[in-house]
């Protein structure tokens, strides 16, 4: 599934009249034809004037403009456009609010790089920005809920770019609980699974009272863990929602590479 093979953006066009579209043989906005749409006169209209928009807008890779068009729900649809360039990020914190703890970590992953920033070394509110800049999307584990309101409230930073949390998606495909869980049952490894969250919170305060590097050391590649498995759970996600959408109307394949 491609931003291209979406309708719901333009004014009258719904899941049920999408699923009429990709059923007549009219599956990217290339094939879209008023003459044999099965929609009506002023609705094809309005298909055609956001198809002329649009069309330029994805030329530009303007994530934005889509971000601002499409149903938040719906905003897996972008993954496969911008899989390459997608930021993946997670955080380590001192504990759940973000008024009164601190963020102790930040993994980034982009383009198969992962950057780590670190509390009271370089995790610094313009080094989250560089980092958040120019990413047409970024994708998340319940980081709309959590992630975000705390890099928001201890950075002063804003996170505007289309954000995928993949938490959402990964319930309407019946994969439900917390992302180790979800790992697991789609068979996603890691190099330490016997570490949460809670551990992650002692392994901060052995480093920052103790000053025990190997603490932080194993705090920073469990973060690193999270951040670079979001990659294969995206994979994962839109793969499934594609062959439950498009694919299973259509019978498109998916254009994302089998992760197994």
């Amino acid at each position: 599934m491609r931003i291209e093979n979406s309708f719901v953006p333009a004014e009258g066009v719904g899941e049920a009249r999408e699923r009429s579209l990709w059923e007549a043989g009219i599956v990217r906005w290339a094939d879209f034809d008023p003459d044999r749409a099965p929609l009506g006169p002023k609705t094809s209209e309005r298909v055609e004037s956001f198809l002329a928009e649009a069309l330029e807008r994805l030329d530009d890779g303007d994530a934005r403009y889509f971000g601002e068009r499409f149903p938040a729900k719906e905003t897996w649809r972008f993954y496969e456009n911008f899989r390459d360039e997608a930021l993946f990020f997670d955080i380590e914190t001192t504990g759940l609010d973000a008024h009164t703890e601190d963020v102790t970590t930040v993994s980034v992953t982009r383009g198969g790089e992962t950057t780590t920033l670190v509390r009271g070394e370089n995790l610094t509110s313009e080094a989250l920005a560089e980092q958040f800049r120019d990413a047409p999307l970024v994708v998340s584990f319940n980081g709309k809920q959590f992630d975000v309101p705390f890099l928001e409230q201890n950075f002063e930073i804003s996170i505007d770019a289309p954000h995928l949390d993949l938490i959402y998606p990964c319930r309407r495909i019946d994969l439900t609980g917390g992302l180790k869980a979800i790992e697991k049952e789609v068979g996603i490894d890691r190099d330490r699974p016997d570490l949460s969250g809670r551990d992650a919170v002692r392994l901060w305060y052995r480093y920052a009272r103790d000053g025990d590097d190997d603490a932080l050391d194993t705090l920073v590649s469990y973060n690193r863990d999270d951040t670079e498995n979001l990659r294969n759970l995206a994979d994962v996600v839109a793969r499934r929602l594609h062959e439950t959408s498009i694919g299973a109307v259509a019978g498109e394949p998916a254009g994302i590479p089998d992760p197994r």
